[in-house]
């Protein structure tokens, strides 16, 4: 049994800082001092991007796919992994597939006992899918995902829309046949996880995808963990998805978060609520939609609309706006408001609470609450509810 999927050379740490793109981030490294290195992941990771998080970082790395070749010759650095909790996540996309074909191979994976990788990364059509296996004499196509999203013993994927996950699900359900089903393999890279669900919050559409296919391909989340050297344990545990919940739950509606930011103090007027004061910061609004809910938020995030909810005065004079859907078949938002009002201070008295008893449902903080473990925290706490 082998616990080193892949060489990686000597890896070093370094404290996270910031990130300048999708694909760059800056850090500071011991005895080195600042730095850019190169993460090979697309996704937000806004929950271990940290400011001040240890990133596991190597200067060689290998091999790495034509389309990231040239963007990484630029820095000497690529990101592994970073520290969560003490303990090890691996970042690199390119590395889980390695690790994939590890586990296959030496036949851990609950599901794929009689699996033998025929090819990897085979085109098929416009696409590329990672594996080609022979099952029973039979073969069948597989597609490994990274997942990175945990909390409250749940992991969800994907943690940013992605179009391209979605249409690898419809294109391997097109390539399965009664007798040998696609794969769509998660590979969750914590073992605290119980549960897992494709992140219907951030990406509904994907999340609709997989639960109209999951009849038409096979559907293997497993846990994995990595040891402080960046090595495999040896335990690779079948995580259950919750198919009679997902039917309840992925629907568009439910509670939502709005983080917009003011530049500097300013006095706004608020319908009825007449000139208010708000401080230059950040603001957080918390709102829902029990149908309808992603209209509720394009419209929020339009400037020019007719103004009629509180919030959509504030709007007018904000910047730099992110949603954070919350997707329930419960009406929670003041529930969430309660949670925020354990972090943050309240916003001006009754802004957003005229049909209910909160005393608002507006916070401020000075910084991006996206860079708050706390926050985050809070966000799992009904983003990632057990079934």
């Amino acid at each position: 049994m082998t616990d080193r999927p892949f060489e990686v050379g000597r890896v070093r740490r370094a404290s996270f800082l910031e990130r300048l793109n999708r694909f760059v981030v800056r850090c500071r490294m011991p005895k080195v001092g600042l730095i850019d290195a190169y993460l090979p992941n697309p996704g937000r990771l806004c929950e271990l991007l940290l400011p001040g998080a240890t990133l596991y970082l190597t200067d060689r790395v290998g091999p790495v796919s034509r389309s990231s070749a040239t963007r990484k010759a630029r820095y000497r650095y690529t990101v592994l992994a970073v520290d969560h909790d003490g303990t090890p996540i691996l970042l690199h996309t390119q590395l889980s597939n390695q690790v994939a074909r590890l586990l296959i191979d030496e036949k851990r994976i609950p599901g794929l006992a009689d699996a033998e990788v025929v090819a990897a990364e085979v085109p098929v059509g416009g696409s590329r899918f990672d594996f080609l296996l022979r099952r029973g004499g039979r073969k069948s196509y597989l597609e490994v995902k990274s997942c990175t999203l945990f909390g409250n013993r749940v992991a969800m994927f994907p943690d940013a829309v992605s179009q391209r996950a979605r249409r690898h699900l419809v294109e391997l359900a097109g390539l399965s046949r009664r007798n040998a089903r696609s794969c769509v393999l998660f590979l969750i890279h914590t073992p605290h996880v119980d549960w897992f669900m494709p992140d219907f919050h951030t990406d509904f559409a994907f999340s609709q995808t997989m639960l109209d296919l999951r009849r038409k391909l096979q559907f293997l989340p497993v846990a994995v963990e990595w040891t402080d050297g960046l090595r495999l344990a040896p335990q690779v545990k079948s995580v259950e998805i919750p198919w009679r919940s997902l039917c309840r739950e992925i629907v568009d509606r439910g509670s939502y978060l709005l983080i917009m930011e003011l530049s500097r103090d300013q006095t706004i007027t608020v319908g009825r609520q007449g000139p208010l004061h708000f401080r230059g910061g950040h603001y957080i609004y918390a709102g829902s939609a029990m149908a309808n809910l992603s209209q509720r938020i394009a419209r929020h995030l339009r400037r020019r609309k007719k103004l009629h909810w509180h919030i959509d005065y504030l709007r007018q004079c904000a910047n730099n706006v992110t949603a954070l859907p919350i997707r329930s078949s419960q009406r929670q938002e003041c529930e969430v408001a309660q949670a925020m009002s354990a972090i943050f201070p309240y916003g001006p008295q009754g802004f957003g609470s005229s049909d209910c008893k909160c005393p608002a449902h507006l916070f401020w903080h000075q910084e991006n609450p996206l860079h708050c473990t706390s926050f985050h925290t809070m966000l799992h706490q009904f983003r990632m509810q057990s079934p």
